[in-house]
């Protein structure tokens, strides 16, 4: 069966662009039966046919060639369609494929692919932000942060976190954060939350310099979360460092499991050995 792949490549990063290479040569014998695509930065230094990102949507496998960040701004792109993630940044949570083994392991999926055989992948769930108004952000791989008008001194906001309806803190803070297991590492480590094993099903709120601080919170991820912003001109709620949306206190922000998780294929991370190369 015909098999549609997409490629995507750590933008201005000569060596995906020579990885990207080297995959389009290796499914050049599969062409017939392969609908090859890669994004559009890269096919300006690639011969092959380039598309938006998001257009990579629906395809049988994308392969994300780059950083962890790479991966996170795909995973945005094409929502549940397959990942698989080649590592070419320094930890690598979310990649798994080392760019010696990405040949080894990328051709061998494609082939099952056309074999018509399913590939096995692992879900990961996503959070979405929503406002009393209607209004909702990108899913979040990582985490979504709610603060005030910016960090620091003066800068806070008061915010009321509920869980399940029922009060769990309120403080005066630079900004709430709350994680998937997989951006357990990444921000929250950073503002003092937990390590969380990627296979806990577990959701974490953490304050961020909270004046009356409680501890990070570990929930089930069907918790319903609430925050209340008050005591501020504005305030801000980011999903994944990327997307945001100002308010404009009071106002209430609900977090929640996004119905699209994004789907990993091919080897899985060692934990331990990335918790090795944080700082």
């Amino acid at each position: 069966m015909d098999v549609a792949v997409g490629i995507v490549a750590q933008r201005d990063n000569e060596r995906a662009q020579e990885l990207t290479e080297s995959l389009v040569g290796a499914l050049a014998d599969e062409r017939d039966g392969v609908d090859l695509v890669v994004d559009e930065a890269t096919g300006r230094a690639v011969d092959a046919t380039a598309v938006p990102v998001d257009a990579m949507a629906g395809r049988d496998l994308v392969v994300s060639i780059g950083g962890d960040g790479t991966l996170l701004f795909v995973a945005r792109e094409v929502g549940s369609t397959p990942i698989l993630g080649v590592n070419l940044g320094e930890v690598g949570f979310l990649n798994a494929v080392s760019p010696e083994n990405a040949l080894a392991v990328a051709v061998p999926l494609v082939e099952r692919l056309r074999r018509g055989d399913e590939l096995e992948g692992r879900a990961l769930d996503r959070l979405r932000a929503t406002g009393d108004d209607g209004w909702s952000l990108e899913p979040a791989l990582n985490e979504i942060v709610v603060h005030g008008p910016r960090r620091g001194h003066g800068g806070g906001a008061t915010i009321e976190i509920r869980v399940a309806g029922n009060r769990y803190a309120e403080s005066h803070v630079d900004g709430v954060l709350v994680s998937t297991p997989t951006g357990s590492t990444a921000y929250n480590l950073s503002e003092g939350g937990p390590l969380v094993h990627p296979t806990t099903d577990a959701l974490v709120v953490t304050q961020m310099a909270a004046s009356d601080s409680m501890p990070p919170l570990v929930v089930s991820p069907e918790t319903e979360l609430t925050l209340s912003v008050s005591d501020a001109e504005t305030a801000f709620v980011i999903s994944d460092g990327r997307n945001r949306r100002e308010l404009e206190p009071p106002v209430t922000i609900s977090v929640s499991l996004a119905d699209d998780p994004v789907t990993l294929v091919g080897p899985r991370t060692n934990f331990f050995r990335g918790l090795e190369k944080l700082e």
